[in-house]
């Protein structure tokens, strides 16, 4: 598998990105780690069950999700989605490999405020070894819908 087919066509449609090949990894921190890349950069997407439907949770891949205080600035319950939905939902993506793009699945996504500091995003492309790269500003531009917050802490 290659590049989401999904997610290759709406990147197409707005935005310039790089294709970042690497040797197969079954983690973001791996997958930082063999691309060079710093943690903080990785944008890694978690999906979420809410209210009968999806959202998707993005932030670096060097910090860990904290679903009560996603709950708390969401205002409403939230729980990881399982492997069975998530699959379900990015049939076009490996499992584990979700793109941090939940806008191009039709999903709402909020964004971890600790995610806007970088000059370039990496995200995965749907495969465990190919990464995409963008510009920070491209990135904000799709992602100017989503909701932001702080959800996570550094490893």
């Amino acid at each position: 598998m290659t590049v989401s087919p999904i997610l290759q066509k709406y990147l197409d449609q707005s935005v310039t990105y790089d294709l970042i090949p690497h040797a197969p990894t079954m983690s973001s921190t791996r997958t930082a780690e063999a691309c060079h890349v710093p943690g903080e950069a990785l944008a890694k997407a978690v999906v979420l069950r809410r209210d009968g439907g999806y959202m998707m949770a993005v932030l670096p891949a060097s910090h860990h999700l904290h679903l009560s205080a996603l709950k708390s600035q969401l205002g409403h319950k939230v729980d990881l989605a399982s492997e069975e939905e998530i699959e379900r939902r990015f049939e076009d993506c490996e499992r584990g490999a979700i793109p941090a793009l939940g806008e191009c699945y039709g999903l709402d996504v909020i964004i971890d405020d600790t995610s806007d500091a970088r000059r370039h995003v990496y995200m995965y492309g749907g495969d465990h070894a190919t990464l995409i790269r963008m510009e920070a500003a491209q990135f904000a531009r799709l992602t100017e819908e989503a909701w932001r917050g702080h959800f996570s802490t550094h490893d």
